[in-house]
């Protein structure tokens, strides 16, 4: 890799990968659609909730694997099953959809890319660089859905997907030959020759353990109540957008950048002043406040403004 290892490696990484879906925002709602004119919503939620397990299940096992030989691997792993159904789209719909399914079981990149800053960064100076991962994610999708809407209505969808293609192509070429190592050799248990135990890689386990904890139980049970109604909306936002809202591809590239954007500054500013002026508590129940707030403006929302 190019120098020594940083955060920006895994901005970088992050930006790239999440660009590439973000071009295909236009094209997927038209597959979705094509594909399963009369059950849309029913299916996206099937494909996404079967994403979303398989995930949960390998979660643990990738990050006890990534603990035992390296990031650098399973950043590759991830990244690359995570982009191999994009150029499906095209070829084969049916085969598309079910690739996005099978890919949760390697869809953790987030997991793997905030164990690479973990390793790279002081205490005191991780929620600075999980926000500026977390904006990068954001910033990703304030400009490539719009010009996935532009390049589908010039040119056609074909371009799209082969731009998305090439740009994930460019991300597996930038962790191959740019992105170092984060996690030192005699830090690994692998090179102790300390095996992975069942135990690591159980997620129920996981959550056995979790339970015990009355530090990170609350925590937990916290994240998994916010994260519960956000991972709906987010799975059918965009095609509610469109097929019940009535918004045009330009109105959602539109619409995705402005709340990138939002949600750039939320991550690199705001963030930083409410933790310092009201403490973490607040900040997280402040939060939460808005989040019911969009959730319930969003539930019961009808028109288009």
């Amino acid at each position: 890799g190019f120098g020594r290892p940083s955060v920006y490696h895994a901005v970088v990484v992050i930006f790239l990968e999440f660009f590439a879906w973000g071009l295909l925002t236009t094209p997927m709602l038209t597959v979705l659609h094509e594909t399963f004119s009369h059950h849309t919503f029913l299916m996206n939620g099937l494909i996404q909730g079967v994403k979303g397990f398989l995930s949960f299940l390998s979660a643990p096992l990738i990050g006890a694997l990534s603990d035992a030989w390296g990031r650098k691997s399973f950043l590759l792993l991830t990244v690359f099953f995570t982009c191999a159904p994009i150029p499906l789209m095209r070829i084969s719909p049916w085969w598309y959809f079910a690739m996005i399914s099978v890919s949760g079981i390697f869809s953790v990149t987030f997991s793997v890319i905030f164990a690479y800053v973990a390793d790279v960064t002081q205490e005191h100076e991780r929620i600075t660089a999980y926000g500026l991962v977390s904006a990068t994610f954001a910033a990703s999708l304030v400009t490539s859905p719009a010009i996935g809407a532009y390049l589908s209505a010039s040119y056609g969808d074909n371009l799209v997907v082969l731009v998305a293609t090439l740009v994930a192509v460019v991300d597996i070429c930038f962790i191959l030959l740019a992105v170092p190592e984060s996690l030192p050799e005699k830090m690994r248990p692998a090179s102790w020759g300390a095996s992975i135990s069942w135990e690591q890689a159980d997620p129920f386990a996981s959550l056995k353990k979790v339970r015990k904890d009355s530090t990170v139980l609350p925590i937990c049970i916290t994240v998994f109540l916010s994260y519960l109604p956000e991972a709906g909306q987010y799975s059918s936002f965009f095609l509610y957008l469109r097929q019940i809202i009535g918004f045009g591809s330009a109105s959602i590239a539109a619409f995705i950048a402005v709340v990138g954007v939002l949600s750039i500054v939320a991550q690199t500013v705001f963030l930083s002043i409410l933790m310092r002026s009201i403490g973490n508590k607040n900040t997280v129940l402040l939060g939460l406040g808005f989040q019911i707030l969009q959730l319930a403006w969003y539930g019961f929302g009808s028109q288009s403004w």
